[in-house]
Formats: C-alpha cells, sequence, structure tokens
C-alpha cells in the first residue's frame, strides 16, 4: 500500500468511502454489515487505514455499520473520518445535537478526521451566516480531543469556494473535492486544486472514478489506452492520473463489493502516476465522452440579452450537461435550489429569441424544456 503524509500523519493513498456499502436487495438503508466486516479486515489487511462515512449515507446507516465493523481493531490503528452534514439546511444550529450522536453511532470517542460537509451553493450562505457558532463548537471539540483534523468537502463552484476558505480557511487542514481527469475540465476541478495548492490544503479525493463512468470504457477506448498500458483496467488509468496530481493525499472509493476492494488496492500496491502523454490521451478520451452529450455553450452570454424572462441561459446549460452526463444526481438539482424559482428552467416561454444570437446554434429552448422534464422525473 501507497502512503501519504497529510496532517502529520501516515495515511494510505487509497481510502475506503462508506457512501456505496453492499446492501441487502435493492434498499440502500440495508446494508449487508457482514459484507461489510469482511471487506474491512481485507481492507486492513491490506494496509488501507482511512475511512470515510456521514450522517446521511445510507439513509443514516453507514456510520453504525462501519463503526461497527472497526471496533474489533485497535483505535490508534485506522483513521475515521466524519462530517457535519450541511447538504441538509435544517442541519443548521444543530451541531450540539448531531455531534454526539455521531460519535456514538461510530462506536469511538473521536473522529481522526472531520468535515463541514459539501460546501455547494444552496448552502453557503447559511455556512457563513452559522459559522461563528459552527465554527467555535468544532474547535471546541478539537481542542478537547475529540476532533483531531479539521477540514471541509465541497461541490460549489471556485466562486463560492473562495467565498468559504475566505470565511473558515484558516481552520481547515484538508479539503475533500470531487476529483477526476473527466471532471479536470466538465467541473473545473483544476481550479480547485490550483486554488488548494497555492494555499497549501492537502486534497482529498472524492468520485475518482465519477460514479463508476471511468471503470467501465467501452473497447474503442480501451484499445487506445491498451496502446500505453495494455493490462491496466479503466479503474486503474482514473487511479494512476490522481497519484501524479501534487497535493493528493488519500483517495477515497466508495467500494461496493470484494472484488473492486481487491483491484483498488492492487492498484495502489504502486506509485506509478500516468506520464505527460497518457494524461494529454485521458483529456482527449474525456473531451469526447463529455461532447457526446454535451451541448457545446461557450457562456458568450449573448442569449442574456435577449431573454425576455432575464434566465442565466449560460449557467442552465452548464447545469444541463451536468445532470445529463450524470445520467440524473444531486448536483444540478442542489444548485438550483440556490436560485430563485422563476429562474429555473422551466420558466422558459419558448421565444426563441437567444437561438437567434448563440454562435453554437443550440436549439435552447428544446433543451430547457428537455431539462425541465428531467428534474421532474
Amino acid at each position: 500500500m501507497i502512503y501519504r503524509h497529510v496532517c502529520g500523519e501516515r495515511i494510505s493513498a487509497l481510502g475506503l468511502g462508506a457512501m456505496r456499502l453492499p446492501v441487502m436487495g435493492e434498499n440502500n438503508t440495508e446494508i449487508n454489515d457482514a459484507a461489510v466486516a469482511e471487506m474491512v479486515a481485507y481492507a486492513m489487511e491490506n494496509g488501507i487505514n482511512y475511512y470515510d462515512t456521514a450522517w446521511g449515507y445510507h439513509g443514516g446507516k453507514s456510520e453504525i455499520s462501519i463503526g461497527g465493523a472497526l471496533a474489533g481493531y485497535a483505535r490508534e490503528s485506522f483513521y475515521l473520518a466524519d462530517k457535519f452534514p450541511g447538504y441538509d439546511l435544517a442541519n443548521f444550529g444543530r451541531e450540539r445535537e448531531i455531534f454526539p450522536r455521531q460519535l456514538e453511532k461510530c462506536g469511538v470517542s473521536y473522529f481522526d478526521f472531520y468535515l463541514l460537509h459539501n460546501v455547494c451553493e444552496k448552502n453557503i450562505d447559511l455556512y457563513l451566516k452559522h459559522k461563528d457558532a459552527l465554527l467555535s463548537y468544532l474547535l471546541e471539540r478539537k481542542k478537547e480531543g475529540a476532533i483531531r483534523h479539521l477540514g471541509f468537502s465541497v461541490h460549489a463552484n471556485t466562486d463560492n469556494m473562495l467565498r468559504f476558505l475566505e470565511a473558515y480557511g484558516e481552520h481547515m487542514e484538508f479539503c475533500q473535492i470531487q476529483l477526476n481527469y473527466l471532471d479536470w475540465n466538465f467541473q473545473a476541478a483544476c481550479e480547485k486544486v490550483e486554488i488548494l495548492q497555492g494555499r497549501g490544503i492537502p486534497i482529498f479525493v472524492m468520485e475518482p472514478v465519477r460514479g463508476g463512468k471511468l471503470a467501465t470504457l467501452d473497447e474503442a477506448l480501451m484499445k487506445r489506452l491498451a496502446a500505453y498500458r495494455p493490462n491496466a483496467t479503466a479503474a486503474e488509468w482514473a487511479f494512476r492520473f490522481l497519484q501524479g496530481i501534487k497535493g493528493v493525499g488519500v483517495t477515497l472509493s466508495g467500494m461496493s463489493n470484494m472484488t473492486q476492494l481487491k483491484e483498488n488496492v492492487a492498484t495502489f500496491s504502486e506509485d506509478i502516476p500516468v506520464n505527460d502523454a497518457e494524461k494529454k490521451l485521458l483529456f482527449e478520451i474525456a473531451d469526447e465522452m463529455v461532447r457526446k452529450i454535451a451541448l457545446p455553450c461557450t457562456a458568450c452570454r449573448y442569449c442574456i440579452e435577449k431573454c425576455p424572462k432575464g434566465l442565466d441561459i449560460p449557467y442552465l446549460l452548464e447545469l444541463y450537461n451536468e445532470h445529463s452526463f450524470t445520467e440524473g444526481g444531486f448536483i444540478a438539482p442542489m444548485a438550483l435550489e440556490a436560485m430563485p424559482r422563476e429562474k429555473h428552467p422551466d420558466a422558459c416561454i419558448g421565444c426563441h429569441s437567444c437561438e437567434k444570437v448563440c454562435p453554437q446554434g443550440i436549439k435552447i429552448a428544446g433543451a430547457m424544456s428537455y431539462f425541465a422534464a428531467k428534474l421532474r422525473g
């Protein structure tokens, strides 16, 4: 196992994320605890010492399951991460209730790493509004030893990420971002990496294989990759890309079965990052994958001047592309929650005025109608 020295700790470069644990049948809240225990045993035997859970994972059952699986190991033999659930706006002001309950559910007396969870467009104002009370409470817990290292995870755009860092940055020891070779440009992850590198904040990675999309590439793409590394799997390529990024500490993988775990442990037994030519190829593949689905908006903003409803069309198209590529997901709906209802895609009246000035010839009205329908489910 590869190890990284982060926040003064020796952490396995591969961490076990507890958001996609094995379940019983189709019910996401019915975790297969026996399978989790087996996976944790294999992980511990093979050098993984970082485990990441959260209040909302598996309907609140993840903390209990991962805590139970780790209960038989010496507390100092693993690092456990948990999070303040700011993804749910109703949780602001409840930190004194939630934090002790998290310790209880995990069966521990302290968290090695604790994150302010999912800083994003819909909650950034509440994170800023509640900063004094929330941060002071968590710093008190850190002072008494119930938190060893404090950080945050972010899905926000770079502007709101910077707003958060301006308020909390002095106390943030690490940051968890969605990072992979597809989102390097598609979600501007490269900008977040640059910000964190510039501030000397260690990078923890989530979604390294983009919810599995980068773990199963089509035959034509795999053939191109095989010209460089004949025996590497698609998932290995995604992980090797991350191994070459300065500042990356732990890469979390939400492994759902033993097969995935064993393959990932094998990958992280060696540090063999992609070279420049391989990185170029990965970016080419990412661009091709996105172009098959995404609309080619360049954010020239000509359309906004013509929209009688004053819609931020480039931003809506950006969210459309994300939602379309991900085939759903939470990012676009979450971002829309932060916008006035009258600025959502279903506010489009289909006048086509925007289309007359679009240099890319995008059928914007149709895209807005389709996007609104997809959001309604």
